[in-house]
């Protein structure tokens, strides 16, 4: 066989807890901190979402049915620590019963521990906070001293910069903050030194375990980047007393690839160098980066690729949109442009110096109103998606990137934030008869046959299912 992928190459699906569980914020639920919102009516509530706290079976033997051997998840805080201190055993059980549910049809579990949710009696400020970083190790070590026998690989926290900005600059989760320019920068320092010590706390208790979190990708080097040179400047051989130096060196040459791929975007330099200047650069991170006992507190490398121009996520109020038009000064989720040849344009393999890669979320939006499916602007459709996006891959993979890992966003349209709107699932979902799983996507495509056939040809050494 004509090996295409390393060994041990993984394929899976993503899911976040939040997103696919139901049975949250609603009478004697736990609630989390979106409860005052679904409460109000800010949002479009939860409500059984899919199901999943129930009916896991379905969803997981679905995504075997594709040939998945990966499944990623969450664990929900608010759920298992609904009082301060107060620890929902039965809720931890239930996770043990699913992830054991993920390894009888052959798929590893690649377990959250934060999602972009945490339990209600904790505030909505709570990453403002200094002790933030130490209330979510204990979180953390309350999870892994339950759940140590069923899993062994966790992503602390998804998606630290993108919680930081939707929560502090464009107001999208609660507590809805615009612009409030120094907070999205403590909370992202505050982030940042909570996955160190939660790595800290998994390693003690787990050594065999791999530990990471994933970033968006974004164009602006303080958006991203630097959130994982800090991490890995140790193991670069960096000093503390150096650090400054040789973040500000990084950034150049970050720029200088972003300007060759995607151009200039000085306001937003402009203003992220203003806010985080190198030498005083994530102050709370970089402390517990240089106390902690690991050199280097990333075992992989991973990330979240879908449209990483900061430039590309703004557009003029009244712009056209699918199924109308948007009077947002922002780009709707189903209108992101696809570009999978930056995947690997923008990832540099030598950040994390001997890890591998793993992309844990990656896929495409569209937008589903009152029942009405609405079809892309641009055309693209999810098996198109997948067939580029996957090409990318091994193209990766024969430039020598050791990307081990590939998780598809997501199994089944799930909630997105405060909306059934948009719609990333290889499944669709008919929300207007109940929760009906459809066997195409939203836009009525094989996208889950798709996604299998690339599977099985890509492990069958077939370069022609990507088109190379």
């Amino acid at each position: 066989m004509d090996r295409l992928l390393p060994e041990g190459f993984r394929f899976g699906v993503a899911t976040a807890a939040f997103q696919v569980e139901g049975h949250m914020n609603g009478p004697d639920e736990p609630r989390n901190n979106w409860w005052d919102w679904e409460r109000t009516g800010r949002v479009e509530p939860s409500g059984i979402a899919l199901d999943f706290w129930d009916g896991y079976e379905e969803h997981l033997d679905r995504a075997a049915a594709m040939g998945c051997d990966a499944f990623r998840m969450s664990i929900e805080w608010a759920r298992c620590e609904p009082e301060e201190g107060v620890y929902d055993e039965a809720a931890f059980a239930r996770y043990r019963q699913i992830l054991a549910a993920c390894r009888d049809r052959g798929m590893e579990p690649l377990v959250t521990l934060h999602h972009f949710t945490h339990p209600w009696w904790l505030g909505q400020d709570l990453w403002l906070e200094g002790d933030s970083p130490a209330r979510f190790a204990r979180w953390v070590e309350a999870a892994v001293d339950r759940l140590a026998d069923s899993a062994r690989e966790w992503v602390t926290i998804n998606e630290l910069n993108i919680l930081a900005l939707q929560t502090w600059l464009t107001g999208d989760f609660p507590p809805a903050r615009w612009l409030a320019l120094d907070e999205v920068v403590r909370a992202l320092d505050h982030l940042l030194a909570a996955h160190v010590l939660a790595y800290d706390a998994i390693k003690a208790r787990q050594a065999d375990s791999v530990v990471s979190t994933n970033a968006f990708t974004f164009s602006v080097y303080e958006l991203d980047r630097l959130l994982t040179d800090v991490l890995v400047a140790r193991a670069h051989g960096v000093e503390r007393d150096q650090l400054g130096r040789w973040l500000a060196g990084r950034r150049a040459d970050f720029h200088a690839t972003v300007d060759g791929v995607i151009g200039r975007e000085p306001i937003w330099r402009r203003w992220a160098a203003a806010k985080i200047p190198m030498e005083r650069a994530l102050p709370a991170t970089v402390e517990a980066v240089y106390d902690s006992p690991h050199q280097c507190t990333l075992d992989v490398a991973q990330l979240d690729h879908y449209q990483p121009s900061v430039a590309g996520h703004v557009r003029l109020p009244g712009h056209r949109t699918a199924g109308g038009r948007g009077w947002l000064p922002a780009t709707a989720l189903w209108d992101d442009q696809p570009d999978p040849s930056l995947m690997s344009a923008l990832f540099d393999p030598g950040t994390v110096p001997g890890r591998d890669l793993w992309i844990v979320e990656n896929g495409l939006c569209n937008r589903v109103r009152r029942g009405r499916s609405y079809p892309r602007l641009d055309g693209w459709t999810r098996p198109r998606y997948l067939r580029a996006h996957l090409r990318e891959v091994v193209k990766m993979v024969d430039a020598g990137v050791p990307v081990t890992g590939y998780y598809h966003w997501s199994l089944v349209d799930n909630y997105e934030w405060g909306s059934y709107e948009p719609r990333f699932g290889l499944h669709g979902v008919d929300r207007e008869r109940g929760v009906r799983w459809l066997d195409t996507d939203s836009m009525g495509n094989d996208a889950a046959g798709a996604y299998r056939r690339l599977i099985e040809g890509l492990r069958a050494g077939d370069r022609s299912v990507v088109g190379l």
